[in-house]
């Protein structure tokens, strides 16, 4: 059952959190990343969709490197019928369908907020057809934002509704087009159900990404017995959470060893040993998606443990812990 405030008061578990917060921020090891010319003071994010600014109260948000908004497209959105959730062992499917606001009730309602986390905000924008990313970062413009990331696993209305980013030729239009509108760092996130995520992401490289994210949720679907019927309203959804790790960990280290940009891994990231594997593979950061549901406050305990690990190996921080990051490329 959910917990709820008393007395105006956070639950004892949170309080117990907050006040573990080092005092002295500045006497933690060095995590600091560069993904191009985003500077972020340490790796962890959240993914996108699974955070927002009324989360703020239940973590130490300040200690994050930055926060990914929601995706928004251009236009308002509503999103998929329900039931938009279910569970299973080991993984979340959701069906939720990227409801959005559009984009300038966005920019005036809803990234002010996100702004007032007090840490770099990467807006997350999406499109159903590919004019639609560049009319929405025409739109957002650049003001408080400090980066973007295409979420090219939208399904595109123009090919049938497939992904978006299942597409060399397609996510390379994406990204020339926004490349033009804008000189913001570009994350583009990748789908897994590309043929070659390699030749994806080497296409989104070659137009002027500055990082790639990998990876989305991966489809499938789930059936409720009791009325032997789809278990989500849209039938098939997108599965995340611990029990796709493996997968996308794999995923990670082909990206990597297939472009010369940054790699944002992301994919059942639960606790530091989680990120530091996907770090291992090649990943220069990571995000954290539905460990947030149950633990709100799981990102924050990451970036601390990264800091203790560090502390207590005696290195200066993350790259120390590993060797030379992203070694295993080479295997």
């Amino acid at each position: 059952m959910a917990r709820t405030l008393v007395d105006g008061r956070v639950p004892a578990t949170r309080d117990a959190f907050f006040a573990a917060a080092p005092a002295d921020l500045t006497a933690l090891p060095e995590l600091s990343v560069e993904l191009g010319d985003l500077r972020l003071a340490n790796p962890v994010m959240p993914a996108s969709g699974c955070f927002g600014p009324e989360l703020s109260p239940l973590l130490p948000v300040a200690e994050l490197g930055a926060v990914v908004t929601k995706t928004v497209f251009a236009a308002r959105r509503s999103g998929n019928p329900g039931p938009r959730l279910t569970e299973r062992d080991g993984v979340m499917l959701n069906s939720v369908g990227i409801p959005s606001p559009g984009v300038p009730r966005f920019r005036a309602a809803i990234l002010p907020r996100y702004r007032a986390c007090g840490v770099p905000v990467v807006v997350s924008v999406g499109g159903l057809t590919v004019e639609d990313y560049w009319q929405a970062v025409d739109e957002l413009g650049e003001d408080g934002i400090a980066a973007l990331e295409l979420n090219v696993s939208c399904p595109n209305l123009e090919q049938g509704g497939i992904a978006i980013g299942a597409h060399p030729g397609q996510v390379e239009r994406v990204v020339r087009g926004v490349r033009e509108r804008t000189t913001l760092p570009v994350l583009v996130k990748l789908t897994p159900s590309a043929g070659s995520i390699g030749d994806v992401a080497r296409a989104a490289e070659q137009v002027g990404a500055t990082a790639v994210t990998v990876c989305n949720t991966f489809p499938g679907m789930a059936i409720d017995l009791d009325r032997v019927r789809p278990a989500l309203g849209s039938v098939t959804g997108g599965v995340s959470g611990p029990g796709i790790k493996p997968l996308a960990l794999r995923l990670v280290w082909q990206t990597a060893r297939a472009v010369t940009i940054p790699v944002v891994g992301c994919g059942g990231i639960a606790t530091a040993a989680d990120a530091l594997e996907f770090l291992a593979a090649g990943a220069r950061a990571v995000q954290v998606g539905t460990a947030t549901f149950g633990r709100p406050f799981a990102m924050a305990e990451i970036v601390r443990e990264l800091a203790a690990r560090c502390t207590g190996a005696g290195v200066s921080g993350v790259d120390g812990l590993l060797g030379t990051v992203g070694a295993l490329g080479a295997v």
